[in-house]
């Protein structure tokens, strides 16, 4: 009888949270499975588990530890890759790949939603703002419908072919035919970014312990020595999101008197003595993992007030509008509390915190996610007082979202990449049964390269990966296609170069060739061939046992 009281006043949380947890549950197994002996991987996520998969493979069938990343290996770990490992761990166990990725992946999905509503029914004692900020985070609120609407009419049509629709209308700055940058606000994100949510979850969960203590004055030391020791994980977790963290409970902690000094004190030496090891190695003195000041964001090279005001008008639609007014009518706590994730839009349109730019889109993520929460109390306000407000929310609500209902559709109806695996693929069986599990391959190709879907590292993955990661992989590249051309000239330079940079094994691919020839008569003629696939074209070469000839 108790419980079922419980689930009678409550049955509208109980309903969502099944909701919310059905739907993360779905949309990470929509976009990979493990079927058969092969990846099927949605091809929006293609490119990003280009790089997550080897990654995870490093710790489950190879040799990762002390962690190097496997597309660039030889240097310290300088990518935030404990979600990752804990994958390769669950795989190494036993586990399914797709049941240790994704399992995880939907509960943290799920986990954010829940942080999502909890926040905002804590501020504002409401279900629906709680239900609507969830809603409005899943359907973005940009003006990219703007961009669907210029190729498909307004007519009876057009329902058709938003169910229908397989790209996103607007991708700023890949799409440049706008200024939307609608992929970066979408669940696109999520879907690929698998180690996002779960850090963004306990940023959220940790910030409304903080809010609910200090306002019952319950917040104790050991507590705030506990959220140290959460928060100094997120270096290795999510290096944006530790950054945001930062951001957040600084800035809220300058502008409440609540919390004493001795726990902001125990909160923030905990932090830093648990973060210091993790970010001198994951910046490792390189010059270009280090902030920058860049101003503008995506749009710094044509940066003034009248563009700026235009691109985040264009990417928070209605909500440029709503996010002051619900500030505006919001009591003093939800002030400070806007207030302080406010910094999170500043800090990602002043600064740059590695080399590719895009990436500042999570510090937009959070932001906008804290927005919402107001959009949807200055909805509910409205609607509760008066019959206006009331007819004109339904209205509203579709503006708020008709833009990410387009591009959920655009990942629901998302082609399937099929990559074979181990023992479909004779390549990877080969290198897994054959091959050291610590071995390192010069490779002549990048994606999803055989050595490292059999956890093995490949001197030079695709060069995005690392060097958003802060690599220099322009000199690695140089030196990369010198090895396979043989530009050193004979075979002891080459032999030499090989075992300087801790190559065992060297692989050329002749059916895919790359943007350079390799010499291949060099390598037939001076290296000891231990494998060849005419079919794939692969061949590999054993450098120990060639250089003792």
């Amino acid at each position: 009888m108790k419980y079922l009281k419980i689930f009678k006043k409550n049955w509208p949380e109980v309903i969502f949270f099944l909701a919310a947890l059905t739907f993360s549950w779905w949309l990470m197994w929509h976009t990979f499975i493990y079927k058969n002996g092969s990846f099927l991987i949605a091809l929006k996520a293609w490119s990003d588990f280009a790089s997550h998969i080897p990654l995870i493979r490093s710790f489950s069938l190879g040799d990762n530890f002390p962690p190097e990343f496997p597309l660039f290996p030889g240097e310290k770990m300088r990518y935030h890759f404990l979600f990752y490992a804990l994958v390769g761990l669950g795989e190494k166990l036993g586990i399914p790949i797709d049941w240790a990725f994704n399992f995880p992946s939907a509960i943290s999905f799920f986990l954010l939603l829940v942080s999502i509503y909890l926040l905002a029914k804590y501020l504002f004692k409401s279900r629906f703002v709680a239900i609507l900020s969830v809603i409005f985070f899943l359907f973005n609120g940009s003006l990219s419908f703007l961009e669907f609407i210029k190729t498909h009419p307004l007519n009876s049509s057009i329902f058709s072919a938003i169910l229908k629709v397989k790209e996103f209308p607007a991708f700023f700055p890949y799409n440049r035919s706008s200024l939307i940058a609608g992929g970066f606000w979408n669940l696109n994100v999520f879907t690929n970014q698998r180690h996002l949510s779960s850090a963004l979850a306990l940023l959220i969960f940790s910030f409304l312990f903080v809010l609910r203590s200090s306002k019952n004055n319950t917040l104790t030391l050991k507590s705030c020595f506990l959220m140290g020791i959460l928060l100094g994980i997120l270096p290795y977790w999510n290096g944006a999101v530790f950054i945001m963290a930062m951001a957040v409970f600084g800035t809220y902690f300058f502008l409440s008197i609540r919390l004493k000094p001795l726990k902001l004190l125990a909160l923030i030496a905990t932090t830093i003595l648990i973060t210091i090891p993790q970010i001198l190695i994951i910046r490792g003195g390189n010059p270009q993992a280090l902030i920058s000041y860049h101003p503008g964001y995506l749009i710094h090279d044509r940066l003034n007030i009248l563009t700026f005001i235009k691109f985040w008008v264009l990417n928070l639609g209605l909500g440029t509008f709503l996010i002051p007014l619900g500030f505006f009518l919001s009591g003093k706590e939800a002030k400070t509390v806007f207030l302080s994730f406010l910094s999170l839009f500043l800090i990602g349109n002043l600064f740059q915190f590695s080399p590719d730019l895009a990436t500042n889109h999570k510090f937009f993520n959070l932001f906008i996610i804290i927005s919402n929460i107001f959009i949807a109390y200055s909805l509910v306000y409205f609607f509760q007082k008066n019959v206006i407000g009331r007819l004109m929310l339904p209205f509203f609500i579709l503006l708020l979202t008709i833009s990410g209902i387009i591009d959920f559709f655009a990942i629901k109806n998302d082609l399937l990449f099929t990559i074979p695996d181990f023992p479909n693929n004779p390549d990877i069986t080969w290198i897994k049964q054959n091959t050291p599990t610590n071995a390192v391959f010069l490779n002549s190709t990048y994606l999803y390269h055989p050595a490292s879907l059999a956890g093995r590292k490949i001197f030079l993955g695709w060069p995005y990966f690392s060097w958003s990661a802060g690599y220099d992989t322009d000199k690695r590249e140089i030196l990369r296609k010198e090895l396979l051309g043989a530009s050193f000239g004979n075979k002891n330079t080459i032999c030499n170069m090989l075992k300087a940079n801790n190559i065992q094994f060297v692989s050329i691919e002749k059916t895919n060739p790359p943007d350079f020839i390799p010499n291949f008569s060099f390598w037939e003629n001076n290296f000891s061939k231990v494998y060849n696939n005419q079919k794939s074209g692969l061949t590999i070469y054993n450098v120990a046992k060639s250089c003792l000839l």
